[in-house]
């Protein structure tokens, strides 16, 4: 069920209207260095990993303060995008869960073929999820709300597979653990 999910455009639907709220509450919030308005300045990605999007649900939502002594950007927190990665976030984590909850069923080898993405970055993003996100300050503040049996080694595999236990549908499990990793907001 999981890979059928990046194919499905109505999942980008729902992460793009995330988008918009967070990029809306972030604008609402002013300048995190100044504290003055932020106008909007987006840019168009080109992500890879999902179904081919309509280019509105491409855009990376960026804020520009209305300061002329201060001009810094600020990037609202996206649902849609995972940090700087070129790969939407729910491509990265399907892929890691799926080679590591079925390896014999997915291989990299098989994943690499399903989703035109190479060797190195699967284990690129699987290293980042074992040595780097359990360190981070998202996952140390909800670690406490998630259920023991999200293993930190396991990481997202355990993540998801704690979603999937609790939600109604594959769909709500990956949105919300989407939502967890850009926000820090844990559901469930």
């Amino acid at each position: 069920m999981l890979p059928e999910l990046l194919q499905s455009p109505d999942l980008f639907h729902l992460l793009h209207r995330i988008d918009i709220d967070l990029a809306d509450q972030q604008q609402k919030a002013g300048c995190p260095f100044c504290g003055s308005t932020l106008h909007y300045s987006n840019y168009q990605r080109q992500p890879r990993g999902g179904p081919p999007l309509a280019d509105e649900l491409s855009i990376r939502f960026s804020l520009c303060c209305s300061n002329e002594k201060c001009r810094r950007r600020t990037l609202p927190k996206s649902t849609i995008f995972m940090g700087r990665r070129v790969y939407f976030g729910a491509a990265i984590l399907i892929i890691t869960t799926l080679n590591q909850n079925m390896p014999q069923e997915y291989s990299k080898n098989l994943l690499v073929q399903l989703f035109e993405v190479n060797r190195k970055t699967i284990n690129n993003w699987l290293a980042y999820f074992r040595e780097i996100f359990p360190k981070t300050e998202i996952w140390k503040t909800v670690r406490g709300l998630i259920g023991c049996e999200v293993e930190n080694q396991n990481l997202p595999e355990s993540l998801v597979k704690h979603y999937c236990e609790h939600s109604r549908s594959p769909e709500s499990a990956i949105l919300n653990c989407l939502g967890l990793l850009s926000t820090g907001l844990a559901a469930v």
